[in-house]
């Protein structure tokens, strides 16, 4: 994992085409924005988590229909 330090209104820039953005530092709390193309999904790891476990259940149920047949 790179780490890198940024202060308010700095960017780190990834692939060319990604720009992350230190937006306001508050606290224990930072907000970034994020430039990326549309084509590019851009999740909280906790959603991201939330949609491999609903298309896992998906995957299962549809096994389970496949199989019952």
């Amino acid at each position: 994992m790179l780490v890198l330090s940024r202060k308010k209104n700095e960017s780190i820039v990834i692939n060319d085409d990604i720009v992350v953005t230190i937006v306001e530092v508050r606290g224990d709390k930072v907000r970034l924005g994020i430039e990326a193309p549309r084509d590019v999904p851009v999740h909280r790891r906790e959603v991201l988590d939330a949609i491999v476990r609903e298309q896992e259940l998906a995957d299962a149920g549809k096994a389970n229909e496949s199989q019952a047949e």
